[in-house]
């Protein structure tokens, strides 16, 4: 069977080594880069199913590495940071990142924000075998305004063009989509896409991926016409 792969970069080679000692011991394969250009290199002739990111490094730091790996690449992306202002986070998910935990980490918390981005991704690439629309393919795709969702092959299409969503956006596109008119809550969304309990600040996760989201779909982001925000209750798609 296939080993899932998982990119660690950070400066410190401690945490590299705790990390590594932690993910290996849950059957993960590791590779470690010390800096961003080093992950950038790596990422150029391989593919990970996550990347771990740290922030503070020489050269290009987290934020810089993390936007330039999601010119080419949608694995998911954990920030694992010192830095713990909601700014910090925020910036962290507006430059691409799909989750962030805060250092110093406990192991329990970092195994199970990896096997849920991990699971995610791999439900999004089609790799999981009991992956229940693997083994009952939609009739056809989705359509809703200029866009067209093939479920089989987890494609977003804006007329002829495919849209480049990670696993997180498209997971967040197609529940609101396939439950039109009703509205979702910040915690609804967050608890039925990341697959773990809400918690404070969460919120704030789902808004910025919500505006990540469209920047890619809608045509005037600042006038959203796909979808809407409920003020005070959440987000729908009519």
């Amino acid at each position: 069977m296939e080993k899932t792969e998982i990119l660690v970069v950070d400066d410190n080679p401690e945490i590299r080594e705790i990390i590594q000692v932690l993910l290996e011991g849950e059957g993960f394969e590791i590779t470690e880069a010390a800096d961003g250009k080093t992950a950038l290199d790596l990422l150029y002739n391989h593919s990970f199913d996550l990347i771990i990111l740290d922030i503070m490094m020489p050269g290009l730091n987290g934020y810089q590495t993390c936007r330039e790996i999601r010119k080419n690449s949608n694995a998911p992306i954990l920030f694992l940071s010192a830095r713990t202002k909601d700014s910090d986070k925020t910036l962290g998910f507006s430059s691409g990142g799909d989750d962030y935990l805060a250092k110093p980490f406990s192991y329990h918390e970092l195994i199970d924000r990896c096997r849920a981005l991990i699971r995610r991704y791999q439900i999004y690439k089609g790799k999981e075998e009991n992956n229940p629309r693997k083994k009952q393919p939609p009739s056809g795709p989705l359509l809703y305004h200029h866009l067209k969702i093939e479920e089989e092959t987890e494609t977003v299409y804006a007329g002829q063009r495919i849209l480049d969503l990670t696993a997180t956006e498209y997971a967040v596109l197609l529940l609101l989509i396939k439950n039109r008119r009703q509205i979702f809550s910040a915690q609804r969304i967050y608890e039925a896409v990341w697959d773990e309990p809400y918690y404070y600040g969460a919120g704030n996760t789902v808004m910025v991926h919500i505006r990540n989201l469209r920047t890619k779909i809608e045509k005037d982001p600042n006038h959203p016409l796909l979808i809407k925000t409920v003020w005070g209750k959440g987000y729908r798609c009519d």
